[in-house]
This record gives structure tokens, C-alpha cells and sequence, in this order.
């Protein structure tokens, strides 16, 4: 969720300078903050509809196994219950997908994950639904799960679609090439959730054209409205997806499998249904940041320069294939990391297992391979005896280089100074060796630990991510503006889960019209299409269709005034809220301008096309990129392997600065996602369960858990292609902070710390170290 970040460290504006009061450029403070802080802002989960029934999921047992049958007569009996619905209840598509239609929507014949869907039931009051769902009888046989991805290759397949789901061969430069010092690594990834904020939760209502409604905090309403009209049996006009209050979105934010079921449940019963899903069914049924095992080999000459990179990446996808296309695409395309590399040898895949299902979780597949490929960069370092900074800074990619992928970086690439500037900042002090200071200690003020087992380590790491969705996907976004007796309203389907879209909505009207008060209105599926909210999409896309729609209504109101004085309407410039000609002849406000009309134009923004990696992972695939680099300071008890972050100090490649306040609040928020992955977060399964699925199994970080975060410096280099000139914000600190973290873990300890996250036994010290 975006807040007024007002006390964020940051190089923007200087806090004494007065910012402009709206407009590109101010800190615009969200509409809905202080509803969402108060706890008054309506959610999903606060719906209510005359005639209300309850959902409730019964859930599979067992990661892996085949339904014998289905016995649904005891639920179906019990008073109260008004229906149940199995896979043989789906009228329409049985399976769904936003890239492979593989998942179905109940499963029929075998389960292929711990969780999966078996059947959902509607009654009266949410209880009666719990424990009609409970009651349904299931007969399973129980098969073998697969769980490691490596056997995945070799295992039975797990879906008629077989367990490979992409393989990405990339091949650039020569084989042959060699460097003088070489060194290798085997690194492991866990499995981070994106623990949205809030129940997930929807409301069906049936509609008497025979259609449904499904009011929930869809991230992608368009999509998920496709998808469901398929199960249904429906067109897509008869399904209308509402977008409710979206508390916060990483990823994904609600899944189609509690959608779908729902609108299920008010067509077979012609009710209002509601769903509010557990944290627990949470865990089990969304998905995850992808589990992946990477093996390297780095080569470079005698001064550090790299020669070549040769990589293994494996993701593991779980049951579906969801968004792991996608997320390999970005993992072998970024896998050398923002260096200059003239030959690359990566080969990546992806394959299904029976374990939880993985998909989209911000800075997918850039996260993996960042934290791999800097450690590789440490160990270089520590073989050729350089600074692991100079090391980076010699190899640091720039605008006009050659991707492995073949694809020239034309846009701002500021790698090498987003590392000075890191590098260069006065580092934190040092903890005092004293009863005083205990809570310094990496466990804290009750910890167990001795000042003196306390080592401090400081690391390097530089991320890069990619921008709107990639290898041909069609960007595109709608959006209309309309003005009236002095109002102006933003009509666009791009969802707001805290990027700050309708914030920078409302800032530039009030930049090209000059009109104060802007509203955005919500968002469902009568409205065209803006796509998913991610890669920072809304920003570029969406943004970019609200600036032209302006633009359009900006020169309907001032070509009759440029008509009547003779002049162009580049002559006139709309400021505060006044009209102006360049020669102070015309001067008026936008209200007497207007004379009570009704304006409005709308408008599309489409960013130029990509093409598909080839068979030798090469292709223009990408629109844009952004680059961040972090150092971390960590303290770490080198006896207890208990770690505490004390500071990152991150240095950001913004393109142009839309609302200080918002982006530091962003970088903020990503950077500490990215601690929680590289100390706390991992979905931890035992033989394909799912241990723990819950808030105190799986720690999330807090404020306490939060180090300081510095913003040390932002370079705003503009995009020429993207509309603002800006640059996705929160995704790249998300990838960059875990390397960070664990290079500097290994600056304290002397370990090498190849899995994530750090566990405490790679976190104590070696002898000697």
C-alpha cells in the first residue's frame, strides 16, 4: 500500500524547497490513505448482499494422489446447505490458465498438489459451509509425490502436458572462450509467498440474464473475467468483474481458484455467495515465488574483467504452469546480471512437480539469479584479491552494450554510478561493547548472544529487472478523461494495489489542465481493458494512455481560444489553473474557459512491439529495463548465526522522479521484501505438505525486522520511450536486496552462503575466518 513517505531518506527535492501543490512532481498524497490507515476503507471481505450464502473449499490432504471417488450426499443433507458442486458441476471449461489452461477448477481424477480444490459447498452461515465441506467424502489412492525437480525430467509425468514445461537454451559468443581464473557455485532459492495484506475474498451475485458478478480484488480483472466465463459456459459479456478495495499486491493478488468456484455456487443456487478464505487456504492455494537451483561458472582474466558465464537454472513450478514461461525468460535472459559478458552459456527450465504451485511474485526469476550471480562476483573477487566493488565497477553494464540475449540497452543504464554512489556513502557506525547497547545485537535486547561474537559485514550487490510484460506480449492500456464544471474524472481498468497509479492519475491532470480536483473512477470489466498490474505497467501503459487522453482534452478547450486571438495553441500554457498566451494578452481561469461544457476524450498507449527469445535465447524481448544497486551492513553473531541488518543503502535508476514521497515509500517497501526473503521467508514443505501454512510458521519481517533504509541517491535519466521518462520502482530493489544481504553475510563470516534464506548455520563463522 502507497503512504505519505515524508520521512524518507531520500536525494529527491530538498525538504525546505517548496513542491509544487499537485501536479508531476509533488508529493500527492494517495486519496484512500487515510481510509485504509483507519481501517474504514471497503475490502472484499467487508461485502454484503441481501440473501448472503458462504462458501467454504474442501481442500486435498495429499500433494499427490488419484480420487477413487466422491461422496457428496452427507454434505448435500445437511440442513442448511443449499449446494455443492464438483468437477463433474462445471459447465463450462474444466481447467483454466493465464498462459496454459492446465489447472482445473476442481479436481477430477488426480490431485497434484497439497490443497488443491476437490469440491465447494454454499450454505446459510459460513460454519454450516465449513463443515459441509468437511463432510464430503473422498476416497484416494495415494501416489508418490515428486518434489524434487530434478527427478521431475526423468519422474511419470504429472499432466498430460508432461512435467517440462519450458526449456531456454541461450547461447552467445564462443563455447571455446576461456578465462584465466574460473570459479563455480551451486546456489538454492526458497520459496517466498507474497502474504497479501488482507483476506483473500469475493462476492458472487447472479444476474438475471443469466450471468454473474464477481466483486473481489482482482489485480487483473479483464483476465480473470476470460477465464471464468470459460468455466462457466459463459460469454464474457454475461461476467462482470468488479474491482474492490485492493489492500496491497506483490503478485497476484487474488487467485482464479476462489473466483471461479464463487460464481460457480450463485449460478447453481441464483444467490448472493460470499468466500473469505483463511490465511491458511491463502498458503495453500496462490502462488509462490518459483523454488529454484542455479549452477554456475564464472570466468575472468587476470584483472577482474569477465569472459564468460556459463549457467544451470532449474525452476520449480509446482503442480501448473502459470507464470513460469515467463519468470525462466527473465531468469536466463538476466543471468549474468547488469555486467558486460562477451560470451553467455545458460541453459534454463522449468518443470512441474507436485509441490505448491509457483507463478507470479514481483521480480520473478531476477530475484533467483541476482542472488547467484553475486555471489559469484564475491567469490571472483576474493580469488583475484580485488575490492568486490571494483571488481563490479570494472565490469558494469552502460548504455550501448549487448545483453546475452543479443538485445542493445538503449535506454539509461547508470549501473557504474548507482555503485559509486553506494559504495561512497559513509557507512553506519559501529555498535558500542556495552550492556547499553545490547539491543545492537542480532537477537536483540533478550538475545543470547555476547558483543564480542558480533562480527560486521558490509556487501555489494547491483539488480536489474525488466519493464511491461515481455517476448511479444501486446502492452496496451485505455483510459478516458472527462471534465465537468470543474471536476475531472479518470476512467481506466488499471487496478491500484499501492503502486501509486491513481495518484499519478489525478497528478497529471492536474499537470495538463490545470484542474485541482481529479477523481478516478473504479474499475470493472464494463471498462476497456489496462491489463495486469504488473512490471510496472501502470505507470508506462496506463499513465501513458491518461497523459494522451488529457492531451486530447487539453486541446479541445484551448482551440477555441486559439482560433478567437489568432494564435496556435502551442502558445497557450494552462498553469495553476489559468489559462495564459505567451504575450499576456489572454489570460482566464480553466473554469471560464470551460462555460459549463462537458469534455472528455480517450485514448490509448501502446509501447513498441518485443519479439519471442529464439531457440538460442536471442531476441529483442524486452521494452525497457531499470537497474538499482544496494550495499548491506549486517552485524552478525558468528557463534549464534544470528543476523541483523543494520543498513541499505540503495541507489536507484528512477528515469524522472512523478511523486518523491510515493517512490521512496516503494523503494522502501521493496527493499524490505527482499530482507524477508534473504533472512525469514520460505514456504517450507515436507514431502510436497505444506508445513505450517500460517503467519507463525511463516515469519514475515516487521518493523522491528526493518534495517534503515538510506536512499542515497536516484538518477533521473530519462526514458526517451516511456511516457514521463519514468521507470518501474519497486520491483528492482525487491531482486537486489537478498544478494545484498548475503554478500555482506559473507564479508562478516567468511562463509558462502549459497542458499536463501540464510540459515543460521551457514551464518557462523569459520574457524580462522
Amino acid at each position: 500500500m502507497s503512504i505519505d513517505a515524508t520521512t524518507a531518506t531520500t536525494t529527491a527535492p530538498d525538504p525546505q524547497q517548496e513542491l509544487p501543490p499537485h501536479g508531476i512532481g509533488a508529493s500527492l498524497p494517495p486519496s484512500d490513505a487515510r481510509a485504509k490507515a483507519e481501517g474504514t476503507f471497503p475490502y472484499a471481505s467487508d461485502l454484503w448482499a441481501e440473501g448472503l450464502l458462504w462458501a467454504a473449499l474442501l481442500r486435498s490432504p495429499h500433494p499427490h494422489a488419484r480420487i477413487v471417488s466422491v461422496d457428496t450426499t452427507a454434505a448435500a443433507e445437511m440442513p442448511g446447505v443449499r449446494a455443492v458442486v464438483t468437477h463433474a458441476d462445471v459447465p463450462g471449461a474444466a481447467t483454466y490458465g493465464r498462459t496454459v489452461a492446465d489447472r482445473p477448477v476442481f479436481a477430477s481424477d488426480l490431485v497434484r498438489h497439497h490443497g488443491e480444490a476437490i469440491a465447494a459447498v454454499a450454505a446459510d452461515h459460513p460454519d454450516t459451509a465449513r463443515l459441509a465441506a468437511a463432510a464430503i467424502a473422498v476416497e484416494y489412492e495415494i501416489l508418490e509425490p515428486v518434489t524434487d525437480p530434478e527427478r521431475a525430467f526423468a519422474a511419470e509425468a504429472l499432466h498430460p502436458d508432461g512435467n517440462l514445461i519450458r526449456h531456454i537454451p541461450l547461447r552467445f559468443g564462443d563455447a571455446e572462450a576461456a578465462g584465466e581464473v574460473v570459479v563455480e557455485g551451486l546456489y538454492r532459492i526458497g520459496r517466498q509467498d507474497p502474504a497479501p495484506i488482507g483476506a483473500e475474498a469475493g462476492l458472487a451475485v447472479p444476474r438475471p440474464d443469466g450471468g454473474v458478478e464477481i466483486y473481489t480484488a482482482s489485480t487483473d480483472p479483464h483476465t480473470d473475467r476470460d477465464l471464468a466465463a470459460a468455466c462457466f459456459g459463459l460469454s464474457p459479456d454475461q461476467v462482470k468483474v468488479v474491482v474492490t478495495g485492493v489492500p496491497g499486491a506483490t503478485g497476484d493478488r487474488e487467485d482464479p481458484g476462489f473466483q471461479i468456484p464463487l460464481g460457480l455456487l450463485a449460478l447453481r443456487t441464483g444467490c448472493p455467495v460470499k468466500l473469505s478464505a483463511t490465511r491458511e487456504e491463502s498458503f495453500l492455494g496462490h502462488a509462490h515465488r518459483h523454488p529454484t537451483l542455479l549452477r554456475y561458472r564464472h570466468h575472468a582474466d587476470a584483472e577482474g574483467r569477465l569472459v564468460k558465464v556459463e549457467a544451470q537454472i532449474l525452476l520449480d513450478a509446482g503442480a501448473y504452469a502459470d507464470a513460469s514461461s515467463e519468470s525462466l525468460a527473465a531468469a536466463v535472459s538476466f543471468a549474468c546480471g547488469p555486467y558486460v559478458v562477451p560470451h553467455a552459456f545458460i541453459e534454463g527450465w522449468a518443470v512441474r512437480t507436485n509441490n505448491p504451485p509457483s507463478g507470479h511474485v514481483r521480480g520473478e526469476g531476477a530475484l533467483q539469479v541476482c542472488a547467484a550471480y553475486e555471489a559469484q562476483m564475491d567469490k571472483l573477487a576474493s580469488k583475484l584479491g580485488m575490492d568486490p566493488a571494483d571488481l563490479r565497477l570494472r565490469n558494469a553494464l552502460a548504455t550501448g552494450d549487448i545483453l546475452p540475449t543479443g538485445q542493445t540497452v538503449t535506454c539509461p543504464a547508470p549501473v557504474a554510478e548507482l555503485l559509486s554512489a553506494v559504495r561512497d556513502f559513509p557507512l553506519p557506525a559501529l555498535p558500542k561493547d556495552s550492556p547499553e547497547d545490547d539491543w545492537l545485537l542480532p537477537g536483540g535486547p533478550e538475545g543470547a548472544g555476547e558483543p564480542g561474537a558480533v562480527r560486521r559485514g558490509v556487501g555489494y550487490a547491483l539488480g536489474m529487472v525488466h519493464m511491461l510484460g515481455a517476448e511479444g506480449t501486446d502492452e496496451v492500456s485505455t483510459a478516458t478523461v472527462k471534465v465537468h464544471d470543474g471536476v475531472a474524472t479518470v476512467i481506466c481498468a488499471a487496478v491500484e494495489t499501492g503502486s501509486g497509479f491513481s495518484t499519478l492519475a489525478r497528478q497529471i491532470v492536474q499537470e495538463t489542465l490545470g484542474i485541482e480536483e481529479v477523481h478516478v473512477a473504479s474499475v470493472d470489466t464494463d471498462q476497456p481493458p489496462a491489463g495486469p498490474a504488473t512490471h510496472g505497467r501502470h505507470t508506462w501503459v496506463s499513465g501513458g494512455a491518461v497523459e494522451r487522453a488529457a492531451k486530447m482534452v487539453r486541446t479541445q478547450l484551448l482551440q477555441p481560444l486559439a482560433h478567437k486571438f489568432g494564435m496556435s495553441t502551442e502558445l497557450l500554457q494552462i498553469t495553476d489553473g489559468k489559462i495564459t498566451s505567451y504575450d499576456g494578452i489572454l489570460s482566464m481561469t480553466v473554469a471560464e474557459a470551460m462555460d459549463g461544457k462537458e469534455l472528455w476524450a480517450t485514448a490509448q498507449c501502446r509501447p513498441h512491439p518485443t519479439e519471442p527469445l529464439d531457440e538460442s535465447g536471442q531476441g529483442d524481448a524486452f521494452v525497457g529495463l531499470a537497474f538499482c544497486a544496494i550495499r548491506a551492513v549486517v552485524d552478525v553473531d558468528v557463534e549464534l548465526g544470528s543476523i541483523r541488518v543494520v543498513e541499505m543503502a540503495v541507489a536507484q535508476d528512477v528515469g524522472r522522479v512523478l511523486n518523491p514521497a510515493q517512490l521512496a515509500t516503494r523503494i522502501e517497501a521493496g527493499v524490505t521484501q527482499g530482507v524477508g526473503a534473504a533472512l525469514t521467508e520460505n514456504l517450507r514443505t515436507a514431502r510436497g505438505l505444506v508445513r505450517h501454512p500460517d503467519l507463525t510458521g511463516y515469519a514475515l519481517p516487521t518493523s522491528l525486522d526493518a534495517p534503515d533504509i538510506r536512499i542515497v541517491k536516484l538518477v533521473e535519466e530519462r526514458d526517451v520511450v516511456a511516457p514521463f521518462g519514468a521507470k518501474a520502482a519497486s520491483a528492482v530493489p525487491v531482486v537486489t536486496a537478498p544478494a545484498a544481504v548475503a554478500s555482506a553475510v559473507r564479508a562478516a563470516t567468511g562463509r558462502p552462503v549459497n542458499r536463501l534464506p540464510i540459515r543460521p548455520q551457514a551464518a557462523v563463522a569459520v574457524p580462522n575466518s
